[in-house]
């Protein structure tokens, strides 16, 4: 070995690479940043006596909420509102029909009023006809061109820069990431692959009817105006074992939708881990929490400490919130 090669080896014996301590750039410096990676030192330290192997280092992640914003309403209840418009003209019923006229009308205070029946109805008009393939290109396109009223940026911005830097440091540490929404599979699905990092097999989300038929000779799927599985609350930890067949020892979320899926993930043997993320930040993103009709944190803020689970403060936790703008 010659003298260059030696001084390069030592050098590399003492220097610690820049991104162990740049792993998670966005966050400051505080208990959640420290309790996501003295979690990960544990499970991956090999011979130690919490090392989780591999194949079971399985984390989840709720999205609305949680990996992108939600306020002041679901990004799909946005799409579902625009897709009303776009298909109004072949249906003239709608503008003396609620709850589409107050859609049409942008009257959110009206469809707030009709509930969960009313937003049913809207997406099954607006979801359903279409193949797989067919809605999730719409969504693509929506996605990337429509832009937040309150924001001012196109919808597949409005993801959390911190939460985008967590994931990739648990897939660098040899976890496989999972999205376990309440929001639908499809349209979770036609988020660019590349602003998540997670594949589309990898995503788990609430779905309709789906039907098979031949037309022209040609198989296909064809989506209907009707529920077929809702990936909420009690929901999510079923999904979970449906689809994936292992528990998961992390868990994500930021309401009491995703209450039982930190609840299991975090009941089962050996090291586990839970964090939520409050929504308290109303200059940079919005404040929200007990009393809210979308994204509500009540019993998770409550017990979240009692359980041992971390609680992410976005005004005192995360320096950034959003990535830097395309354009």
């Amino acid at each position: 070995m010659n003298l260059l090669c030696r001084i390069a080896f030592v050098a590399l014996c003492f220097i610690r690479p820049a991104f162990a301590e740049d792993a998670l750039p966005s966050w400051n410096d505080g208990p959640a940043k420290q309790a996501i990676v003295a979690f990960v030192a544990r499970v991956t330290k090999a011979g130690g006596p919490d090392y989780v192997k591999p194949e079971e280092r399985i984390a989840v992640f709720d999205n609305d909420g949680t990996l992108w914003a939600e306020w002041p309403l679901y990004t799909q209840a946005f799409f579902a509102l625009d897709r009303v418009k776009e298909m109004a003209p072949q249906h003239p019923e709608w503008r003396k029909k609620q709850p589409f006229k107050a859609a049409l009308a942008g009257d959110l205070k009206t469809l707030a009023a009709a509930g969960e029946k009313g937003f049913a109805e809207i997406v099954a008009a607006t979801h359903a006809g279409d193949t797989p393939d067919e809605f999730r290109a719409t969504a693509a396109r929506w996605l990337v061109t429509a832009e937040s009223p309150k924001f001012k940026r196109h919808y597949d911005e409005l993801v959390y820069q911190p939460m985008l830097e967590l994931l990739a440091y648990l897939r660098a540490n040899g976890f496989k990431t999972y999205i376990v929404s309440g929001g639908g599979v499809e349209f979770i699905r036609a988020i660019p692959e590349g602003v998540y990092g997670v594949p589309p097999e990898q995503i788990i989300g609430s779905s309709i009817v789906t039907r098979f038929e031949v037309v022209d000779g040609k198989p296909q799927l064809r989506r209907e105006g009707k529920l077929f599985f809702l990936d909420d609350k009690a929901g999510k930890p079923i999904a979970i074992n449906q689809y994936i067949g292992r528990r998961p020892i992390a868990a994500f979320g930021n309401s009491d939708g995703d209450f039982e899926m930190l609840q299991w993930t975090t009941a089962g043997a050996g090291p586990r881990f839970g964090l939520i993320v409050h929504h308290d930040d109303e200059a940079r993103e919005a404040a929200y929490d007990r009393k809210s009709a979308v994204g509500r944190l009540d019993r998770g803020l409550d017990e979240a400490g009692k359980r041992g689970w971390a609680l992410v403060s976005m005004k005192n936790d995360w320096k950034t919130i959003f990535p830097s703008p395309r354009h």
